[in-house]
Parts: structure tokens; C-alpha cells; sequence
């Protein structure tokens, strides 16, 4: 966190979207494997250089599918800033919202969604939060954004519209 006094923007949430823990196992059974039958029959460096090499690709492609970051700011002036990849909603344009949970998010994504909507989404975060946005220079109709944690992001991000949008998730 930084000092509100400084001038810059104090986080007040941040989430990063890392893949299952099991996704690494997978990974690593998969480079032994594949290790194992490149070795067969031939001499140990065909066992240490493709285990290395895979290795360092699977990593790589994991750590980039976890690459999503949601976080929550606020700047001296009050407003708070939703930043969500590259994107960035202040929280004055959102008029609604709503924690989409684990088992409305096939019908969120699915026949429902609107075309124009901004979306963020893995298939390993299954909750959501959707904010309807009320900017009449934006063509967006709402954010659609996969979260570990709605209650935190909708508390921090729009305290106002929280308990109202927290409902469905506990009843």
C-alpha cells in the first residue's frame, strides 16, 4: 500500500489469477514422461536436455496463463479505479452490480452474454462479478470479470452496491 498523502494511488485490492496447483503436477508428469521416452535407449543427455528444455517451456506457459491481474486503487480524490489486464473503470460509471456465482456463470458466458461486453475469464475461477456501466460515451454495456474472491473485489471496488450484490451468492 502506498500513502494517500503522496499523491499516488493507495491499492486497496489486488488478486492475481494463478492456474490450479494440480496444473504444475500435470505438467511435470508431463515433461517426465515425454523426458523418459526421448531417453529410451540412448544415453543420459537425452534424459537431462529434453527434461531441462520442457521443463523451462512448461513453466513458461504456465506462468503466462496466470498472468491476470484484478487490482483496486484509489486516488487522492476518492474514485476508485477497477484495473483489470489493461483495462481500467473508474467506479462512478458503474450503476449495478452483481456476484455471478459458480453455477450461473454457463448461463453469464454462455446465450446471455452480450457481444460488447468487456470480459475476463479462466476456466479454473469460476465466480464472477458483472458491473453495469451507465456511460453514455462507452459502447460497453458491462464487465464481466472472473474473481477468487467477489465479496472482496465488490466491497473494495464499489462498497455502496456490495451488500445488495453479495445476495445471490448467499442465499
Amino acid at each position: 500500500m502506498t500513502d494517500s498523502g503522496s499523491g499516488a494511488p493507495k491499492t486497496i485490492y489486488r488478486e492475481r489469477q494463478w492456474v490450479p496447483a494440480y496444473w504444475w503436477v500435470l505438467a511435470g508428469l508431463l515433461v517426465a514422461l515425454t523426458s523418459a521416452q526421448l531417453s529410451l535407449n540412448r544415453n543420459v543427455f537425452w534424459l537431462i536436455v529434453p527434461a531441462v528444455v520442457l521443463s523451462v517451456i512448461a513453466g513458461w506457459i504456465l506462468v503466462s496463463l496466470s498472468k491476470t491481474v484484478l487490482s483496486v486503487e484509489e486516488d487522492a480524490d476518492g474514485t476508485r479505479w477497477l484495473l483489470a489486464e489493461k483495462a481500467v473503470l473508474p467506479d462512478d460509471v458503474v450503476s449495478r452490480s452483481l456476484a455471478v456465482p459458480a453455477t450461473a456463470k454457463r448461463n453469464a458466458m454462455g446465450r446471455q452474454l452480450d457481444p460488447a461486453a468487456f470480459v475476463v475469464s479462466h476456466g479454473w475461477v469460476h465466480e464472477m462479478v458483472m458491473l453495469v456501466l451507465d456511460d453514455p460515451e462507452d459502447p460497453t454495456p458491462y464487465w464481466l470479470i472472473g474473481t477468487k474472491n467477489p465479496e472482496a473485489l465488490l466491497t473494495a471496488f464499489v462498497p455502496d452496491q456490495a451488500p445488495g450484490a453479495l445476495a445471490n451468492l448467499k442465499g
